[in-house]
């Protein structure tokens, strides 16, 4: 029997990943709790509900792992760290208050879904590690780090617009291929957050 959104009324993204994956194989797999946000079981009519245990079997995923979700995790995740790597610099290299807004965003959204992709691909059996992304190369990220102020600000931008159409591509490609909810719901975000700073981005460049 499989569990509806409707069954589970408080639960965290963290918590659904570390049970509905399938190793790639296309089958359902148990629904399990995690150890992020507690998740609420509900009682009977009338009753209470109550908080599942961490590791407390719920039931099995509606949700069907394919690999076109694996390869997107294991893509994503280094492809967020080398744009975590570009925000910090930043900082100490940037003059424009736009521009730190800009990175400050970049890393307060991009650092949960690498949490969040970790985990589900620890509930899958693969390992997070172990992937480079080379979006931006090594020479290219040797010139940013370089570079200062208004320099510094047109290659950043430069750079990171490629690198969001490049995640934008993968989340194309994710939606098209994938099958799993929660690698879904991470595409449609990527595409629709990192849209709106490309546009940001590109008004930037034209100051």
């Amino acid at each position: 029997m499989c569990w509806s959104y409707g069954v589970i009324v408080a639960i965290s993204m963290t918590s659904v990943l570390a049970g509905c994956a399938a190793g790639g194989n296309g089958e359902r797999a148990p629904l399990v709790a995690g150890t992020g946000a507690p998740v609420i079981i509900p009682g009977g009519p009338g009753d209470a509900g109550r908080t599942a245990e961490p590791g407390e079997r719920l039931g099995v995923s509606e949700a069907r792992v394919s690999a076109a979700d694996v390869r997107f995790a294991e893509g994503m995740i280094p492809h967020h760290r080398q744009a975590l790597e570009m925000a910090a610099l930043v900082a100490p290299r940037s003059a424009s208050a736009a521009l730190r807004t800009l990175a400050d965003r970049i890393t307060a959204a991009q650092r949960p879904e690498i949490a969040a992709m970790s985990s589900w691909l620890k509930a899958v059996g693969r390992p997070p590690e172990g992937h480079a992304d080379h979006t931006v190369t090594l020479e290219q990220m040797n010139r940013l780090r370089a570079a200062r102020g208004a320099a510094f600000d047109e290659l950043f931008l430069t750079l990171m617009i490629t690198h969001h159409e490049e995640a934008m591509t993968m989340a194309r490609r994710q939606l098209q291929d994938g099958t799993d909810r929660a690698m879904l719901s991470t595409a449609k975000d990527v595409l629709s957050g990192q849209g709106i700073e490309i546009a940001r981005m590109r008004r930037l460049l034209r100051g």
